[in-house]
């Protein structure tokens, strides 16, 4: 992605950036979530020590499809709405000014011998913003890898609960090894009766593999689709193709979908942790998600630390392609330009 220009007026409405955020989070959601119920169950049940075990991700699809129906594909699904709206709304939002922030505190290092103190960092980015002008460098690993780790740590804390729920809805299927008088009526019921069975931590066991997979994960994401998007709009500088739509959406979806497969591919061996750790039934369940794929890895091998990739690579490429294009395309209907 070019480094984004700020215009007139884009310091002040910032806010924007987060709307833009939360329309990704429901196009992910909408694409991705039947994908992300198979992996779900691969991952809770092929690596139990007993117990039923899918063939592979077609297996388990077809399995839920002839029990439950399509319904059961987007089981756990209203949690995941509301919670990936507000947890990609702040990701980007957060990843944007975040790398704003950082592109500007480095212009003026690189301009000026003196340090600044933080008043004058603020007064020179206002400054930037009524120009309406920054330098276009092209994508920096110093600016862009932090700025995503930054966003990643801070909406671990509000993802965890809600895949934790997610999670535990998912595992409930007619193929679930979790007795019927256990089975929670609704996410609510699930939030509830989490906190009530375990305290307020328990809503938010997982959260160290969560944290983990989120700062790596999106460092990873938004790299790749940085570099990616950069790349293929210089080549179109001087095209007449440069600002067509059906252009835009096709790089949104090449950049979002292979930034999202790099992401998962790096990330999922942390993704599997979680699940086990958020499903187990057992309040004494290890929590140390190291230790967690240590166990996995002794008893299915690297196979099981890498439980539901089918589904996840699959899933990984028009989910987050849907995001970035439903992002890019929020941006610009708010007004935000960009490279």
């Amino acid at each position: 992605m070019g480094e984004k220009k700020t215009t007139t007026g884009e310091g002040l409405g910032f806010y924007k950036e987060y709307v833009a955020g939360m329309m990704a989070g429901l196009a992910t959601v909408a694409v991705g979530h039947p994908f992300d119920t198979v992996k779900v169950k691969l991952q809770k049940h092929n690596t139990d020590v007993q117990g039923l075990r899918y063939k592979n991700g077609l297996h388990c699809a077809s399995r839920i499809l002839q029990t439950e129906g399509v319904k059961g594909l987007y089981r756990g699904a209203t949690s995941s709405f509301f919670g990936m709206a507000f947890e990609s709304s702040l990701m980007f939002g957060i990843y944007s000014q975040a790398k704003l922030f950082l592109r500007v505190t480095l212009q003026a290092k690189r301009s000026c011998t003196v340090l600044f103190s933080s008043k004058l960092h603020i007064l020179l980015l206002s400054c930037f913003i009524v120009k309406g002008t920054l330098p276009d460098d092209g994508p920096r690993p110093e600016i862009i890898v932090p700025s995503a780790m930054f966003g990643g740590a801070i909406i671990s804390f509000v993802l965890c609960p809600t895949e934790l729920v997610k999670c535990r809805m998912q595992i409930q299927g007619t193929d679930s090894l979790v007795p019927n008088f256990r089975r929670y009526k609704s996410p609510l019921d699930c939030a509830v009766q989490t906190v009530k069975n375990e305290g307020v931590t328990g809503i938010f066991r997982g959260g160290s593999a969560t944290l983990l997979r989120e700062c790596a994960g999106n460092a990873v994401f938004f790299t790749v689709y940085e570099y990616l998007r950069y790349h293929i709009h210089s080549r179109l500088e001087d095209s007449k193709l440069k600002d067509g739509y059906l252009v835009d959406l096709g790089i949104g979806v090449f950049t979002g979908g292979l930034g999202g497969i790099a992401c998962w591919s790096a990330v999922l061996p942390f993704d599997v942790a979680k699940t086990i750790i958020q499903t187990s039934s057992d309040k004494a369940t290890e929590r140390n998600p190291f230790k967690v794929l240590s166990s996995i890895h002794k008893r299915a091998g690297l196979k099981g630390c890498y439980a539901g990739l089918g589904p996840t690579i699959v899933r990984a490429f028009p989910a987050n392609a849907a995001a970035i294009v439903a992002w890019e395309f929020s941006m610009k209907m708010l007004g935000i330009k960009r490279d």
